[in-house]
């Protein structure tokens, strides 16, 4: 893993991100409507690959779940230990110590956006596909490129040169190379995807019927810059936004509208 990456993540506490902001519970919302229709039923065994500080750790396991998470970020490993009734690991999504078909699913939502090389990322989803039995659950997460046109509407000004060429090159390419392109100060060395490539990455692969769901919907944005120009989301506005992602369920083309995508396959 890139150590800009880990640097980032031991200096940028993770644990309020979902809850904090109305996009982050739109976020977190989203998710958890999205992988409650794809997993399989608790007790299944999950492991969470880049769980972070284990917020998502911490619902599976109220609901049941048995899950391991893997991060390569010490700082998280305590916070979920914490947080989450989970075991945990120092690991790599590109190197994952479960042995062959001994999980019912594997969540990646976050490893493939800190991979920017792709022949990286296909090892990933590689190794997740090793591990989960065949007929068992992979959901993996992207940052939709698209979306950092909506994301730099909100919070700097789009008339400004230097922001313009930085933006470009990340529409163009996907890539962010260095921790300060990002105006906000808040992110790191990623990679943004579009629809096409995630799902393009997952036939190389191995995985052949992966459906693709934007996470946060088309509405997100105006849920942004509403809460960073009034300070609070009526909770109609919130609904409404929920509601429209909901509605983009069936049409994988709106994905790239949301500010995350999550690729959902069942290993054959």
């Amino acid at each position: 893993m890139d150590p800009r990456v880990i640097a980032h993540y031991e200096t940028h506490d993770q644990t309020d991100r979902l809850h904090a902001t109305a996009t982050g519970r739109l976020e977190l919302t989203r998710t958890q409507y999205l992988l409650r229709r794809y997993l399989p039923p608790a007790p299944a065994r999950v492991l969470d690959v880049g769980g972070g500080p284990g917020i998502h750790a911490r619902w599976l396991t109220d609901q049941g779940y048995t899950v391991h998470l893997i991060d390569p970020v010490p700082h998280h490993l305590t916070q979920a230990a914490a947080h989450a009734n989970c075991t945990t690991e120092l690991g790599d999504a590109r190197r994952l110590t479960a042995p062959d078909n001994s999980q019912d699913a594997a969540l990646l939502l976050g490893p493939l956006y800190h991979l920017p090389d792709r022949p990286d990322r296909i090892t990933a989803l590689r190794e997740a596909q090793r591990v989960v039995r065949p007929g068992g659950l992979i959901a993996a997460a992207a940052i939709s490129r698209y979306s950092l046109l909506q994301d730099h509407g909100t919070v700097t000004s789009l008339t400004d040169e230097d922001v313009r060429r930085r933006l470009g090159t990340r529409l163009t390419s996907g890539y962010q190379p260095e921790p300060d392109a990002d105006p906000t100060g808040l992110f790191t060395a990623a990679h943004f995807h579009t629809g096409d490539e995630l799902l393009a990455e997952a036939t190389e692969a191995g995985l052949t019927d992966a459906v693709l769901r934007g996470i946060e919907g088309p509405a997100w944005a105006i849920l942004k810059g509403v809460e960073r120009y009034t300070g609070e989301v009526p909770s109609d506005l919130f609904a409404t936004a929920l509601e429209a992602a909901h509605l983009a369920d069936p049409h994988p083309a709106t994905a790239d509208m949301s500010a995350h995508m999550l690729l959902l396959a069942t290993v054959g």
